[in-house]
């Protein structure tokens, strides 16, 4: 059971956060009393806080001044956050005002980040669905020459995707039409990685007389498009970071610079797997080392129950943890809503 005593140290840390990330100035005790009316003497916060500093959850920088929150602190703090703040109702209006006004998925997931960002103050990140977990909706066959295909691969995401096949012997309209009809009827509510097998069993029972066509379409389709999925990012807001700048012992340009790397960045997006749920991962709990002085905010996006791709925020760890797991959540919640066609 918690102490009374205990209760009133949680009620002080969270006033040291509070205080600390919107000021980013150290909060002594008298700033305390006087800010959040903790109905106790300054002897009681004086001495509380020094029982926090000696548990780790805050620091004093030098012998005058106050208190500043330690990673323990900002992860304690976040850990007693237990209802998500909700937004108002022209935030509502706005964020879905502006994502039902993208023409496609890659426009509404680049709305997405821009609107993220400025909510957030924060650098803001979106993965485009892979391509792993999209389901073919239709292969498009377009003969640009007698020995030129391109074919265009489009998945219930929105995605497009699409490449060019260079034909050893040249083929009819009539052939490219047979050979739209033969993929479609392997691909069609496919994922890629089932649709792989049944392209290859495809290649080697395919009628005689197009056989060799099929067997390069559907070795391009393969090659390019299932068993090499590319995940491609979008990154909005990254001069919002500098806000953070002096947070930041390896320096700006490297935190940067691991942001521009797409492994390091899907590594962070993929923590989240289930709609829903929010991932707060604080200074040196991110296992990118240039990271460790910034926190990550993350969730998942989908539709039909299924996560297709993850979005979220880079910023320093002062940031308002409150505000920022609520808009994460709030922006990823309207964007499987334009994904479902709500």
């Amino acid at each position: 059971m918690v102490s009374a005593a205990e209760r009133r140290r949680q009620e002080v840390l969270r006033a040291i956060v509070a205080d600390y990330i919107a000021s980013q100035e150290p909060v002594g005790s008298k700033a305390l009393l006087d800010r959040h009316h903790l109905k106790v003497s300054s002897a009681t916060i004086r001495n509380d806080m020094a029982v926090l500093e000696s548990e780790g959850f805050i620091v004093q920088q030098h012998a005058s001044s106050g208190r500043i929150p330690t990673e323990k602190g900002y992860r304690e703090f976040v850990d007693s956050i237990h209802e998500i703040k909700p937004l108002s109702a022209a935030e509502r209006r706005a964020i879905v005002g502006f994502l039902e006004e993208g023409v496609d998925l890659e426009d509404v997931l680049r709305r997405s980040v821009q609107l993220l960002s400025q909510l957030t103050r924060q650098a803001a990140i979106v993965q485009l669905p892979t391509l792993k977990l999209s389901r073919v909706k239709h292969c498009e066959v377009v003969l640009l020459s007698p020995h030129r295909l391109l074919l265009v691969l489009i998945t219930d995401t929105g995605r497009v995707d699409q490449r060019n096949v260079e034909l050893e012997f040249p083929i009819s309209p009539e052939e490219q039409s047979r050979l739209r009809d033969l993929l479609n009827s392997e691909l069609v509510d496919k994922t890629l990685g089932d649709a792989s097998t049944s392209l290859a069993e495809l290649a080697e029972n395919a009628p005689e007389d197009i056989r060799i066509v099929v067997i390069q379409a559907s070795t391009v389709l393969i090659e390019t498009l299932v068993e090499q999925p590319t995940d491609r990012l979008i990154l909005a807001g990254t001069s919002n970071l500098t806000r953070g700048v002096r947070n930041y012992p390896a320096g700006l340009p490297m935190v940067l610079e691991a942001l521009e790397e797409q492994m390091v960045v899907l590594k962070l997006l993929g923590n989240v797997r289930d709609l829903g749920d929010v991932m707060v991962s604080i200074g040196g709990e991110n296992e990118v080392v240039e990271l460790r002085s910034t926190s990550v905010v993350t969730t998942a996006y989908g539709s039909d129950g299924a996560a297709l791709g993850g979005l979220g925020v880079v910023g320093p760890t002062f940031m308002d943890y409150t505000g920022t797991i609520s808009k994460v959540s709030a922006v990823a919640r309207y964007v499987s809503r334009v994904l479902a066609g709500e």
